[in-house]
């Protein structure tokens, strides 16, 4: 398998992911299942759904670069960062249009879809650079980046991309 090939795979999971991570906190709500998935209708806690589908697709990658034996370097790291970049990268795209015209369902998820493309496109830079022996930094970066999303998700600020716009509450603390 080649790394293009790859990484259309792992666009498509990311994106196949998203729809079950988005109503898992719905289905099975526990303190674990709110720190991986939204627990309102807020911008931020969405991004726990682009967040773990892309991470969730790097998993799975490094599963088929094992099995294969394929020489790719770098697969755990390259994901968990795009994984934490595509946060800014979707912020960036969304917040102007959400800002300007409002929500538009289509056009949100059209916007995630892109931003999982751009994330594995960027995941092919970092793959291609020399072994950056980096791949145990990966699980700890994972492990904080969701003790965060926890933080945020039982203490947010009152902000608007925290803001649930259909209870008007924000974060979990609140429901």
């Amino acid at each position: 398998m080649s790394l293009r090939n790859l990484k259309i795979l792992g666009v498509i999971i990311a994106f196949i992911l998203c729809f079950p991570l988005h109503f898992l906190y719905d289905k099975i709500p526990c303190f674990l299942t709110s720190i991986v998935a939204p627990v309102n209708e807020s911008i931020m806690e969405h991004m726990k759904i682009l967040f773990g589908s892309i991470l969730l697709s790097g998993v799975i990658q490094k599963i088929i670069v094992k099995l294969n034996d394929l020489p790719f370097k770098n697969i755990c790291i390259s994901n968990v960062c795009v994984s934490f970049l595509s946060i800014p990268i979707f912020l960036i795209l969304y917040l102007p249009i959400y800002y300007s015209f409002g929500e538009y369902l289509p056009l949100t998820i059209l916007l995630m879809l892109i931003t999982i493309i751009i994330s594995q496109l960027i995941s092919v830079i970092i793959i291609k650079k020399t072994d950056l022996h980096m791949e145990n930094v990966a699980i700890i970066l994972v492990i904080i980046i969701y003790v965060i999303f926890g933080i945020l998700t039982y203490n947010p600020p009152k902000t608007d991309v925290f803001l649930d716009p259909i209870s008007l509450k924000y974060g979990i603390n609140e429901k």
